[in-house]
């Protein structure tokens, strides 16, 4: 079918005026063309951004490790399915053809199957970037079983908090993890997770780096030797197109994280379909996405959306500074790497180390660059474009949320004309709306606005898991009858898109969505703080980082504040995890509030970004003076 594969920018208007006008045959036909049903559906959708209800394919049967695994088997099966590029590169690299990966899957299915989970059972999976996390994945997947991935740098309190949220019966870790020259101890980090999770009786543990473990008797057992005896087959469960498939946390703006919800068909239709032109794959390509599957990323565009393609795509568990600098473009050199897909933390970081590093490797592979996380900056953008691309490989800098399921707004590479900055143009089925204060659909061009959605697309995550008023109330409740993103962005003359990020308090730091209140609230458990407030800046890898200014219970010329901060950012790291400490620490005698007591971000955001020229009218706030205060003191 001609519209699969979208190769020049009259197609692709051609190809969205269709997926807008008449949606349901639109998905419907790519449904029907490219994917494997054990039965069709009754009907395409059935949606109701009120309630908010949304169905696509509804009573179609299928299981998507069929269409991602068993499918391929006849034409590909010795192809490399996952190519694993471990942290240190004297180990080698491995290559898992789909045959193998096949024997593998249906191994790991049994052996969950012979811990007692069933279809509809949670299982989270707290595991380094290692074959092992994929194979998880797929053999949930195909039992009917629920993962929920933790990304393995979260503490053990944040780990409990999302096991007990979904009630996980069972773990599955490893002892510990590599990181660069550090290594990890994942293992310690359940065990002290599990002491306040009832719900979980299994924990399975994966050897990574042969250390001395707790195994608890009756609960932990080893992989390896339950693979070694798993028998090689395992039918795929029937699933139901809106049968849930995984379970994903993403920070919220307040309180706990949210448990969203993605379900088999629609994922699986819309993640293969981006993947296949966002990264214009075609057979004989190696594909590299760098990011940990602990994230939507991972799991859309390294798992399900290459796989449904039959694609190589590779895993790499080490950092883009080990050995050294030059890991990302050895590795590119090593396996003649087509797609490059990255996070502009890791762009910026890369870009401040010698250009030696890049320039000893032959990057000639490359054929389309992507960026990821959040909106890349014009000057990592020329870098990533001059130094990697030598301005030949399109760069695709793609909006989408973990909300989304798949990429929403991106250049498809040599379709549509790329400007720095920009996400360009809406993917085929997407409908955006830019927003006004007063709730009006702003329709001309040149303007600035709110990022909505007016119409339902088929990876849209369903619910939050236990709790469908939050999800309502967090993305339906602020405009009527759209899918509110949290994110502003701007329409210029031809209509593409910018983001211009988030509206509500949360601060994405090296991609990575971190809501401030949980942070907030950890601060606020020392018992010398009274109260704190977190806000972004602008940081020159990061793209924000974090600074807390924080009033003390006590105030006093003897307090040792190098060591309060220590304390502050320790306590961050038990409670959420490493990435949400902060990076200044101002301590201040108030906070600037309005009347009715609320903190004035919008104040502190300006100074922390120094910012300071036009504050606005503080004369309304409750304590005026201590705005000065702040300044004069500010770090």
């Amino acid at each position: 079918m001609s519209n699969y594969h979208i190769k020049h920018l009259e197609e692709y208007y051609k190809v969205y005026r269709k997926s807008v006008r008449e949606p349901e045959l639109f998905w419907e036909e790519i449904a029907e063309e490219h994917f494997s049903w054990r039965k069709r559906w009754d009907k395409v959708l059935d949606w109701d951004f009120s309630k908010p209800e949304i169905k696509w394919f509804e009573g179609a049967k299928l299981n998507i490790t069929e269409n991602c695994i068993d499918r391929h088997l006849r034409t590909k099966g010795d192809q490399t399915a996952i190519l694993f590029e471990p942290n240190n590169p004297a180990d080698g690299p491995e290559h898992i053809t789909y045959r193998d990966l096949h024997e593998r899957v249906n191994k790991l299915a049994n052996v969950l199957k012979s811990q007692g989970i069933k279809k509809g059972d949670r299982v989270c999976i707290y595991l380094p970037m290692i074959p092992e996390l994929a194979v998880s994945l797929l053999a949930c997947a195909r039992i009917g079983a629920i993962h929920s991935v933790v990304f393995a740098g979260f503490s053990s309190s944040a780990l409990a908090s999302r096991i007990n949220d979904s009630e996980c019966k069972l773990v599955i870790t490893s002892d510990g993890s590599y990181r660069g020259a550090k290594t990890i101890d994942l293992k310690g980090i359940v065990d002290e997770a599990l002491e306040t999770c009832v719900c979980t009786t299994h924990v399975l543990v994966v050897k990574r780096i042969n250390s001395e473990i707790n195994m608890k008797t009756g609960r932990d057992q080893w992989l390896a030797p339950l693979l070694e005896n798993a028998p090689t087959e395992c039918e795929p469960e029937v699933m139901d197109a809106e049968d849930p498939l995984f379970i994903l946390y993403t920070s919220g703006s307040t309180g706990s994280p949210k448990g969203m919800v993605h379900t088999t068909a629609g994922y699986m239709v819309y993640t293969a379909y981006t993947f296949k032109n966002v990264f214009q794959y075609r057979p004989g390509d190696v594909y590299w996405c760098t990011a940990d599957i602990g994230w939507i990323t991972g799991h859309s565009y390294i798992v399900y959306g290459p796989l449904a393609n039959g694609a190589t795509t590779i895993m790499f568990e080490g950092v883009p500074s080990y050995p050294d600098f030059g890991r990302f473009w050895e590795i590119v050199e090593k396996h003649k790497v087509t797609q490059f897909y990255t996070a502009p933390t890791a762009i910026r970081a890369l870009a401040k180390e010698n250009l030696d590093y890049v320039n000893k490797y032959d990057l000639s592979s490359l054929k389309v660059l992507g960026s990821v996380g959040e909106p890349i900056n014009e000057e990592a953008w020329h870098w990533y474009n001059d130094n990697i691309g030598k301005q030949k490989s399109p760069i695709v800098d793609s909006w989408w949320q973990t909300e989304t399921g798949g990429i929403m707004i991106s250049p498809l590479p040599y379709v549509t004309p790329t400007i720095p900055t920009y996400a360009t143009l809406p993917f085929p089925g997407i409908q955006p709306a830019l927003m006004d204060e007063n709730g009006k659909e702003l329709t001309e061009n040149q303007v600035e606005g709110r990022l909505c959605i007016k119409f339902p697309w088929p990876s849209i995550a369903r619910t939050i898991w236990g709790n469908h008023e939050r999800y309502k109330d967090t993305y339906f409740s602020a405009y009527n009858d759209k899918y509110f993103t949290g994110d502003g962005a701007l329409r210029d003359a031809v209509g593409y898109y910018r983001i211009t990020g988030r509206v509500d308090d949360v601060i994405i730091v090296s991609g990575h969505n971190l809501g401030t209140a949980p942070i907030e609230d950890a601060i606020n458990e020392h018992p010398a703080v009274a109260e704190s407030a977190i806000v972004g800046y602008p940081h020159d890898v990061k793209g924000n980082a974090l600074y807390g200014y924080i009033t003390l219970k006590e105030t006093g010329e003897g307090r040792d504040h190098d060591n309060l901060r220590k304390e502050i950012n320790q306590l961050i790291t038990d409670r959420i995890g490493p990435i949400a400490k902060l990076n200044k620490i101002q301590f201040t005698n108030g906070l600037p509030k309005t009347r009715s007591g609320k903190i004035m971000r919008r104040i502190l955001r300006k100074i922390a970004g120094k910012d300071t020229g036009n504050l606005g009218d503080i004369s309304t706030l409750l304590n005026p003076e201590c705005v000065k205060e702040i300044m004069d003191e500010a770090l």
